[in-house]
């Protein structure tokens, strides 16, 4: 097992997560030549993967939430190294690690280390990447204003609690979205553009997403009359309540224009704009999955 090293970027709120020791001691005696290194504040990630690449670890594994898989991933991207990267889910949500089947017990995530590296596809807004989902109006602003104290005690539950709390706030966002044989226009309360399915915590916003087609998953859900009681459905478990209304397309780009900047959520990161240009990069990165993961499309 030469080539059987790695090196783990672990969000610095883990670093005393007894699991997590377990499960890279268990790794070590496995014959892995497995490092760990722990953030502390904004950079350490990209500095921590940058001198693993430089020190010749050939897989990252990214130890935290959604927000964490991006970090490592666009620093292992902007490097153009040819490394592998894995994932052990440690976040409030893990909504891409659910999705995509990766176990959510560290030692277990650790085992994908021994399935063969996947290329999957990545979203760019902006010149911006994500690795999961982008998210746009009020349900966005509910997981950009949750607290990491709520997240900590109710995990994804925590979204649902911040939404309920911030009804009197709900309002439409307008925009217009056009992309190869798609274009539309409108109020929307939600927007889903899905390299994965789900975000903020279950919202299971493009359900057939997969993340080596080369394409993006669109959803729109308009401002209907009743408002409330569609926030209400989408906050306590996605779309299977509003899928008639719902506006949905497969692109391998989109752009956005709006009349006021539109709140913009990647992975946990927020961002806002009034001109908006979504792409899929085919292949760009190689993640060890599960050989079954739902997220991976099958030829036929």
């Amino acid at each position: 097992m030469s080539d059987a090293k790695a090196l783990l970027v672990l969000h610095g709120k883990q670093a005393l997560n007894e699991t997590v020791r377990e499960a890279v001691r268990q790794q070590r005696e496995l014959g892995w030549d497995l490092a760990v290194r722990v953030t502390w504040e904004a950079g350490d990630a990209r500095r921590q993967v940058l001198e693993a690449l430089d020190a010749g670890y050939p897989t990252l594994i990214a130890g935290g939430g959604d927000g964490t898989l991006r970090e490592v991933a666009e620093a292992l991207l902007s490097s153009q190294a040819d490394a592998s990267l894995a994932l052990m889910p440690l976040g409030s949500a893990n909504d891409f690690a659910r999705a995509a089947g990766i176990p959510l017990e560290p030692f277990e995530a650790l085992a994908l280390l021994d399935e063969p590296a996947q290329p999957i596809d990545v979203g760019e807004m902006n010149g911006q990447l994500f690795v999961n989902m982008a998210t746009g109006g009020f349900g966005s602003k509910v997981t950009a204003t949750t607290s990491e104290e709520l997240k900590r005690v109710l995990g994804g539950g925590a979204y649902l609690l911040t939404g309920l709390t911030r009804f009197a706030e709900i309002q439409s966002t307008q925009g217009h979205f056009r992309g190869p044989g798609f274009d539309w226009q409108g109020g929307f309360l939600a927007l889903g553009i899905g390299n994965g399915r789900q975000a903020g915590g279950g919202q299971l916003l493009c359900p057939q997403a997969t993340i080596n087609d080369g394409l993006l998953d669109v959803c729109i859900v308009p401002a209907p009359a009743d408002t409330v009681g569609t926030l209400g459905t989408l906050l306590s478990g996605g779309l299977l309540g509003v899928e008639a209304v719902s506006v949905s397309a497969r692109v391998a780009w989109l752009e956005v224009e709006a009349p006021e900047s539109i709140d913009i959520n990647l992975d946990g990161e927020p961002f806002s704009g009034e001109r908006l240009r979504f792409e899929a990069r085919p292949g760009a990165l190689r993640l060890h999955l599960p050989a079954d993961s739902p997220l991976l499309s099958r030829p036929g």
